[in-house]
């Protein structure tokens, strides 16, 4: 599929696919279900993929040892619905 023609069903401009493409943007999330449903992959999968790249993100700059205990205590406050 073209940029253009995801940009039209996604009603965006082609721009801002070609910088979703090169990672200079993120998709929004209100698009994953048009995405999932033009591509027949899963809606779940999708954001699943679109929440752990801003989990990511927020990460990504720190110490790989701290980042990961970050993310272990995330998941405990999770699991347990509150904060730690």
């Amino acid at each position: 599929m073209l940029q253009r023609e995801l940009a039209g069903h996604l009603q965006v401009g082609d721009s801002y696919i070609s910088k979703v493409e090169s990672d200079q943007k993120v998709l929004k999330k209100e698009h994953l279900k048009t995405v999932s449903d033009l591509f027949d992959c899963p809606y779940s999968e999708l954001l699943t993929l679109w929440l752990a790249d801003k989990v990511y993100d927020l990460v990504k700059n720190e110490n790989p040892a701290q980042a990961i205990e970050v993310l272990k205590v995330a998941e405990q406050e999770i699991k347990y619905g509150k904060r730690i």
